[in-house]
């Protein structure tokens, strides 16, 4: 990565998750220098749609044909049964460019060494690096970047990156888990899905009571305020009030959180990053917070927002969210924009219900595109006009401005 003439740390690759081609495509359309997705197997979010062999063919020469990268995920902990199943994945695997893989296990890692050494190999969280020492063994068994644990402070991953001789990422963004790197049994045991296999039930966003033995019939919930708690359900990452100390960290990526995530996630979390990241590089010194950028994020469905391990043990409960901020939702995505028919009108594929006479808001790839209207004139694809447009219709809609293919469409819930 290029050093910039105005800092001496290195600007980071942003990386963004996509669930799907479509985004994919959003992905990079709003900013991410990188995507990283899931095949049909061997990854951890099995729940996503992930990509055939020929879409991420496919996948791969759109993203290659914008100067961009895609990295594809293999990073579960494979069983023996996995294992005649990985070889040939990654024969047909080795017909497509990719930028690289990320795997966890090093049975797979070897594999990967043995059936495509061209392929460059990124070493997932799940692996639990925290210390310069391992980073520096997995760069001696071929890996090119590691992905560090999520467990670690900002002067740490400092220390790491200052002194290793490889590639290092850090996770800015999205879900955590609590446990150590994500790395987490308590699915296989409540509901037998298995976390490290990509089949997790997500046991740690249940919410738990006390019983006593002999009052099976009473129970009480588990108090450390006035509301009570999860006790094990995480806050959320987000890390965009602290960019001037996460680019002194010197990592060679920020990576965001969401392969299971919404379209509209995915634009509205990256297009946030990537204007905070290049304002910040393009004049470090006076570089100066955008709260507009905590507003937007706030905009999307997420926890409670926390800084994770980063500033180290922020105190009692400084990382279980509270009731009540479970599931934070202020904005409601109504659709995109499928295709431009004109200045003034423009095709949109429905996702959630939409009213005409409805105030929206549309959103652009970056902050400054964005502007408000009223749906007046909406129409179906016969060009009757309709009062309501339901999920996966596609409708045309008069706009107040001009607007590009992916811009969104979302309303205050």
């Amino acid at each position: 990565m290029a050093q910039t003439n105005n800092t001496s740390f290195r600007k980071p690759e942003l990386v963004a998750p996509a669930g799907d081609v479509e985004k994919l495509k959003t992905a990079i359309e709003f900013g991410a220098d990188a995507a990283y997705v899931g095949g049909e197997g061997f990854n951890l979010r099995m729940g996503a749609t992930n990509l055939t062999l020929q879409e991420i063919k496919e996948a791969t020469d759109w993203v290659h044909e914008r100067g961009k990268k895609i990295y594809i995920t293999m990073n579960i902990f494979a069983r023996n049964y996995h294992v005649s199943g990985i070889r040939p994945y990654l024969k047909k695997l080795a017909e497509i460019p990719v930028d690289a893989v990320i795997v966890s296990d090093p049975g797979i890692l070897l594999t990967v060494k043995e059936i495509v050494p061209h392929i460059p190999i990124h070493l997932s969280t799940q692996a639990n690096t925290t210390n310069g020492k391992s980073a520096e063994f997995w760069r001696q068994q071929g890996v090119k970047r590691v992905i560090l644990a999520r467990e670690l402070t900002l002067g740490e991953i400092r220390e790491i990156t200052d002194n290793s001789h490889g590639e290092t990422e850090v996770f800015v963004h999205g879900a955590m888990c609590m446990s150590y790197s994500g790395r987490c049994l308590l699915s296989s045991f409540m509901a037998n899905r298995h976390a490290n296999l990509g089949d997790c039930s997500h046991s740690c966003r249940w919410q738990y009571v006390l019983k006593e033995e002999k009052r099976p019939d009473e129970t009480y919930p588990i108090m450390e305020d006035e509301s009570g708690t999860f006790i094990l359900s995480s806050k959320d990452l987000c890390m965009i009030q602290h960019i001037p100390e996460l680019a002194r960290a010197g990592t060679t990526a920020w990576k965001i959180e969401g392969r299971m995530k919404s379209q509209y996630y995915v634009a509205a979390v990256t297009r946030v990053y990537r204007e905070a990241l290049d304002r910040y590089f393009a004049d470090p010194h006076g570089y100066v917070f955008d709260q507009r950028w905590l507003s937007e994020l706030e905009k999307v469905s997420h926890r409670e927002y926390g800084t994770g391990f980063f500033f180290g043990n922020q105190g009692y409960n400084s990382q279980t969210t509270h009731p009540g901020n479970f599931s934070i939702k202020e904005y409601d995505y109504l659709g995109v924009i499928s295709n431009v028919l004109s200045d003034e009108v423009a095709e949109i594929l429905v996702k959630n219900r939409i009213l005409g006479n409805t105030p929206v808001e549309i959103m652009g790839r970056r902050l400054c595109e964005d502007f408000s209207q009223v749906l007046l004139d909406l129409r179906n694809e016969y060009d009757e006009p309709i009062e309501t447009a339901h999920v996966g219709q596609k409708v045309m809609v008069k706009v107040s401005r001009p607007v590009h293919k992916y811009f969104m469409l979302r309303k205050c819930g």
